[in-house]
């Protein structure tokens, strides 16, 4: 299907005289909500709209733009003018002319010789706040950031006349590519690969910080955003692919850094010419994401990381970790971590309204229709004998460990976001305490972790708690119950004492042989360091 705009075409300076008109009227995240207020701005997050309009009523440039590119309203040419660049926004691109028929209004050409009374955007431009404060804008198609009542795959909201952009939509910003970007180690590397870049916000952050970024996608569309989005933000372009999973970079060297946001879904079979590209990978079940995690290792350097959203059947009788585990390829260490997890009817109601073939969706053919694309996920995850779906990170480094570090577990707990630092410090531990055996352990100096604190749990009125838990306040925010001895080793962990002469220090208080705690205590050590709680530290000089 024909997209209802063209794609801009700016040149560099273009590029750069819209940015500046961007920031003079202060179209940035932080403009967007002073502007805005905060209850207008996190409905924005969730495609809602009408706080927006109402907050934008009172008219100037940041006005006019928010209503241009976040809530697709077409606004005079003379506001658009007063906070864009003049016309050439309108030739090259960003804006269309359009015209009133009763009650219609529909798009023209691009650029003609009369000047109209109204434009409207070809495309949602969306204020992006960088990990340093940047000014950054995520370009995608109009209303596409998370979807919205209509669902991601229709037009819906207040520009009901815009015709559907069909199954190669590009989306924004939304909750799953912010989650990736904020999981993502973040440090100088030489090569880094965005693998379904969609709207670039990916390949936007690894712009940061690698000196070379290739970004595939199999949708030219998307190829074409991540291109406006870079230009916009400033950033230096990336090396942009068409083609499916790996195969733009088949025959490269390998990269230090791969991330992808890929099309995850778990969706009945269907034609190509059903599929959204966004969304449906087009394989079985989750082979998509199983060929991502296998192939990684051919595409990794030596300690480089892969890092991915997925979802994983839960299939009768399979444990969810066998599952997935087994897809890490030799050579590789992995820390798989499971956030969610939707029974199969839950999972199908989720997507039905994501792409807006819900009951009550603007374009549902009737209680019918909705029954029967109901049964036909219902259908492929009985064939698959598939019971739930878990939702998820995956993180895959390759190592040349002997023994590699392979780690699957449920945390459906909130996390501190970014965990970039988090997740390169679990696979620190990783080498440290494969490489350090039980009394080499002993002769370490830890020190406990920052914002850990000690909660007793037990009967009001006891003498004793019935059992004592850490409880980490950053990153992972975890919690780990621990025995008296525990609890005591963590409490003088402060990096002064290597840890057998803590631990013979409480021996003697508890009346404990020492010997005896020196060989049961390490295991615990073990674990709290694995989760962080305790920080191995050098000796002091």
């Amino acid at each position: 299907m024909t997209h209802p705009f063209p794609l801009p075409e700016p040149t560099p300076e273009a590029a750069d005289r819209l940015r500046a008109a961007l920031l003079d009227a202060r179209f940035t995240a932080d403009g967007l909500l002073d502007l805005l207020g905060a209850p207008a701005y996190a409905a924005l997050s969730r495609s809602e709209t009408v706080p927006a309009s109402r907050a934008t009523r009172g008219g100037g440039p940041l006005a006019t733009l928010v209503r241009l590119f976040l809530l697709r309203q077409p606004v005079s040419a003379e506001q658009a003018y007063a906070a864009l660049p003049g016309e050439e926004a309108l030739a090259d691109g960003w804006l269309v002319r359009v015209e009133q028929t009763g009650d219609e209004t529909r798009a023209r050409v691009p650029y003609g010789a009369d000047v109209p009374d109204a434009v409207r955007a070809t495309v949602d431009i969306r204020p992006y706040s960088g990990p340093a404060g940047q000014d950054w804008w995520i370009v995608s198609d109009l209303g596409r950031a998370v979807g919205g009542a209509a669902g991601a795959g229709r037009a819906g909201g207040p520009a009901p006349e815009l015709p559907d952009p069909g199954a190669d939509v590009v989306l924004g910003v939304g909750g799953a590519s912010t989650t990736l970007a904020g999981l993502t180690v973040r440090g100088p590397v030489a090569r880094a690969l965005d693998l379904g870049t969609g709207s670039g916000i990916q390949a936007l952050h690894a712009a940061q910080h690698a000196a070379h970024v290739v970004a595939t996608d199999l949708n030219p569309r998307a190829l074409r955003m991540t291109r406006l989005t870079l230009a916009l933000s400033g950033a230096a372009p990336a090396d942009l692919r068409e083609g499916s999973l790996f195969e733009p970079v088949a025959d490269e060297g390998p990269f230090d850094l791969i991330v992808s946001n890929p099309p995850f879904v778990i969706s009945p079979a269907r034609g190509a010419e059903d599929r959204l590209t966004y969304r449906d990978g087009g394989m079985s079940g989750d082979d998509l994401c199983r060929t991502l995690v296998e192939r990684a290792a051919d595409h990794l350097a030596d300690g480089g990381y892969c890092q991915l959203l997925a979802n994983w059947e839960h299939r009768e009788g399979e444990d969810w970790r066998d599952r997935v585990t087994s897809w890490v390829p030799p050579g590789c260490d992995a820390w798989i971590v499971q956030r969610e997890v939707q029974d199969v009817a839950q999972y199908a109601e989720l997507w039905l309204r994501d792409a807006g073939d819900h009951v009550g969706g603007e374009h549902a053919d009737g209680p019918e229709g909705y029954a029967a694309r109901y049964g036909a996920w219902l259908d492929e995850f009985e064939a698959r004998g598939t019971t739930a779906v878990g939702f998820g990170w995956i993180t895959v480094r390759a190592t040349s460990a002997e023994t590699p570090s392979v780690i699957a577990e449920e945390w459906p707990h909130p996390v501190e976001q970014p965990l970039g630092d988090v997740v390169r410090a679990h696979f620190d531990r990783q080498d440290f305490l494969r490489g350090t055996d039980d009394a080499a352990l002993l002769s370490w100096h830890f020190r406990l972790a920052d914002e850990v604190v000690q909660e007793q749990v037990g009967l009001p009125g006891a003498e004793d708690p019935e059992h004592v838990v850490l409880r980490q306040h950053r990153g992972m925010r975890r919690a780990t119950k621990v025995d008296t001895v525990g609890a005591g080793f963590a409490g003088v962990c402060d990096g002064s004492l290597p840890a057998g002469r803590i631990l013979d220090a409480i021996a003697q208080l508890l009346g404990e042989d020492p010997v005896r705690l020196r060989d049961s205590t390490p295991e615990q050590i073990r674990e709290l360091v694995a989760q962080g709680f305790l920080l191995p530290v050098p000796e002091p000089s």
